[in-house]
């Protein structure tokens, strides 16, 4: 349980007090008395059910047995801790680069037979039954992927990245790196790509990295952990999310064969907490990914990848484009990067929308979502199909050297209903892999290749797909989707300035691309890293950077990032890098006040107690307390987890007597790998009646190096702390030490630094909400 289970308990405890007179408060006392205490629930929708989430220890837990085996520590263990991580830091990278060749292996293939079986039935004029196939392949696939989430891992579903986020900000959520739910995310990611979603592998890519680093730190699956005693140094939450980081950006760049857009990424979006060796392994990781990827791009081009191809593991090269602006080109790229931030803003307004529909859907049972991704699968197969009828057949241009028509898998001028000569602009975006959609509305150097009605089409259909497809119980991804979207309105507006811009076509619809990814997810650096990789272009440098600011501060202006608004709706306490400014209005004493009491416990503590604290409390630490007498006063010792104090009554390290232990006595009875596990099933506990009179001794297990605040700091700078440092428990100490006074006053945890949570008591600072009541 975590520790801000606490505060469900402070509302009873409230209701039961004395009610006070308001007027009779006076300016030393908190304000808040006159409104409800701190209320918040340590529940979240995660996997699309309602789950208990957890705080993660990122703290060090300096107790006495820690220091021993720190200080025990030989040359040749710390060597052992230094190379197993470098070591686990290159499996990570090469699992990632194994798993994302054959995700994109499979999904080429699959979709490969499924197209030319299409294409071929398409060629014989025979359309319905074209439409058949096509639409029964893309269920069937459809299905496979969601029955699999739906029934087996429901934590699989969409991309995982928010949920990764706000881990590394320090929130477990439950199962959401295992084996099962890895698996789900492999073949689930097959299923809905191959079937022609709008959605990409992108995103899951990034959850399956991080799953793959979450495994090899702890050793296997829950059931089936290697105990091989190296691993021993990585049993605790600081370690596992160094590993985390480094499988987040392995994935982005086995998604994007982007190495240094993947330790950015990382950095910039979803790592909370960071430092220099950090830096250095997560780009080995990535680096370890791209030597992989570019072996097997090395078997592929020699043929031996099935219908895979040549295309390069999703790498949209305009590198043989010749990139030229002008001064006048500045406005067509700065409308570029407004339109981005508008319509990545729209987007997410929007697709907050869908998903609250969504979530009342996926309330009804396991049908209904299963119902609801085959109604979206079907929805977009006749789309897909049935628009290219509308759009009109274009004369090959004999003056270009690549196939056309074509009415394979492939190409850029597919000849779907035209004669022969013809080709039809709007087949060839649409009757494809997202992969090759991509490659083709990038394409460069074909000024007349898409009509401007086809390219209205195609943006219209994508926008739609996009709002409905995302939510749905598959994995899921967003970069894919909004790279579509944004490389149409892109194109668009390349097509209509015509001779007035130097640029070309396909280089408006990178442009697009970019400035709509930064409005909906309000990255910067990582994203024009990864644009600059990913098409491989030196050049297109200065312009990127000029769209992704503009596209970032205009999306700025309405809403929050797309991940901010899923970490929202799903419940996940994440907290923000820049508090409120009305934090610094309030102090943490008066904050603390709003809590009931602090429960601490003594240094040498019977066990009856510490039974009865465990048993009517969920809170997940306590203050040890020494000495209470009026000569000498009380003194704080430290902090202890509730999970040591489960381990002491479950290993009966108890005493005959109230005494302090020796330092060997500890020693002999725990280990600091037993203290690193997780341990918090009180209900397994059975203690006798004759041993709820003995003793124990706290301070062996207690960490005597807690984070404190004095009570007269503001919120504000106290929620950096918590954040920056990656903790789970802040103390907040008095400020005035007196003799006979309690030396610690409250504990703060994740809960009660939320900005909701504390405008639910302090409801007069948030002067937004007070001018409406007004």
């Amino acid at each position: 349980m975590d520790e801000d289970g606490n505060l469900q308990i402070s509302n009873s405890n409230y209701n039961g007090e004395e009610e006070e007179d308001p007027e009779n408060n006076t300016l030393n006392q908190p304000l808040l008395k006159r409104h409800r205490t701190l209320s918040s629930t340590p529940l979240a929708l995660v996997g699309a059910k309602v789950s208990h989430i957890e705080s993660l220890d990122y703290e060090i837990n300096e107790n006495d047995l820690f220091k021993h085996d720190w200080r025990s520590r030989s040359k040749t263990q710390v060597f052992q801790y230094i190379f197993l991580k470098w070591t686990l830091a290159c499996l990570v990278g090469l699992f990632t680069g194994l798993i994302a060749t054959l995700i994109n292996l499979a999904v080429e293939n699959i979709a490969g037979y499924k197209l030319l079986a299409v294409g071929y039935y398409i060629g014989q004029d025979r359309f319905w039954t074209g439409l058949m196939i096509f639409t029964g392949a893309n269920l069937g696939l459809t299905l496979v992927a969601t029955v699999l989430v739906v029934y087996f891992a429901p934590t699989a579903a969409g991309p995982g990245i928010p949920e990764i986020k706000a881990y590394l900000n320090g929130i477990d959520t439950p199962n959401m790196f295992g084996f099962t739910t890895m698996m789900v995310k492999i073949v689930g990611s097959i299923g809905a790509v191959a079937a022609g979603l709008d959605l990409g592998k992108e995103g899951p890519l990034v959850h399956i990295g991080s799953c793959i680093a979450s495994l090899l730190g702890q050793g296997g699956p829950d059931n089936h952990r290697i105990k091989w005693r190296w691993l021993r140094y990585f049993n605790n939450d600081r370690d596992r999310r160094d590993l985390i980081t480094c499988g987040s950006a392995s994935g982005v760049c086995a998604a994007f064969r982007s190495p240094v857009g993947g330790v950015l990424f990382a950095l910039e979006e979803v790592a909370t907490w960071w430092r220099s060796a950090l830096l250095w392994r997560t780009f080995f990781s990535t680096a370890v990914v791209v030597v992989v990827l570019r072996a097997f791009i090395e078997i592929c081009n020699s043929g031996k990848c099935g219908l895979f191809g040549s295309g390069g593991l999703i790498m949209f090269d305009v590198s043989h484009v010749e990139v030229r602006y002008h001064a006048a080109d500045i406005i067509p790229v700065t409308l570029i990067g407004v339109f981005g931030g508008i319509l990545g803003s729209l987007y997410n307004h929007l697709l907050h929308k869908v998903l609250r529909l969504y979530n009342l859907i996926n309330q009804k049972g396991k049908i209904h979502k299963v119902l609801l991704s085959l109604s979206v699968s079907l929805f977009t197969s006749v789309c897909l199909y049935g628009l290219p009828f509308l759009a009109e057949c274009k004369p090959c241009n004999p003056s270009i050297d690549e196939t056309c028509p074509t009415n394979g898998r492939s190409g850029n001028f597919k000849q779907f209903n035209c004669p022969n000569g013809y080709y039809n602009d709007l087949a060839t975006l649409l009757l494809t892999t997202n992969d090759d959609a991509v490659r083709n509305i990038f394409s460069s150097n074909t000024p007349n290749e898409f009509g401007m009605v086809s390219l209205w089409i195609f943006f219209g259909l994508y926008c739609i797909l996009g709002l409905i497809t995302f939510g749905i119980a598959t994995p899921s991804g967003l970069f894919l989707p909004i790279i579509l979207m944004g490389s149409a309105y892109g194109r668009m507006l390349g097509t209509a300035m015509g001779s007035y811009t130097n640029i070309d076509q396909g280089l408006y619809a990178v442009l697009g691309a970019a400035s709509l990814m930064a409005g909906s997810m309000r990255m910067t650096v990582s994203l024009c890293v990864i644009f600059l990789e990913l098409t491989n272009n030196l050049l297109l440098l200065p312009i990127t950077m000029f769209v992704l600011l503009i596209a970032k501060t205009v999306g700025d202006s309405f809403n929050l990032s797309i991940y901010e608004i899923i970490l929202h709706l799903k419940g996940l306490p994440f907290l923000e890098a820049n508090p409120e400014p009305w934090m610094r209005n309030l102090t943490v004493g008066e904050l603390n006040d709003a809590k009931p009491p602090v429960v601490t416990l003594n240094g040498v503590e019977k066990v009856a107690n510490i039974v009865d604290v465990l048993r009517n409390t969920t809170h997940n630490a306590f203050p040890v307390l020494d000495g209470a007498d009026q000569t000498t006063g009380t003194e704080l010792h430290g902090l202890i987890l509730r999970a040591h104090l489960v381990k002491v009554l479950k290993k009966r390290w108890f005493l005959n007597e109230k005494r302090r232990t020796e330092e060997w006595e500890v020693r002999e009875k725990f280990t600091p790998v037993e203290l690193a596990e997780r341990e918090d099933n009180f209900d397994d506990v059975a203690i006798t009646s004759s041993e709820m009179q003995l003793y124990v001794d706290l301070h062996p297990l207690t960490n005597t190096t807690p984070y404190t605040v004095v009570q007269s700091m503001s919120v504000a700078k106290a929620l950096v702390l918590f954040r920056s440092v990656g903790l789970r428990h802040l103390l907040v100490v008095p400020k005035i030490q007196a003799s006979g006074m309690c030396p610690v006053i409250g504990i703060l945890t994740r809960q009660d630094l939320r900005a909701y949570n504390i405008l639910q008591a302090f409801p007069h600072l948030d002067k937004h909400k007070s001018g409406k009541a007004r």
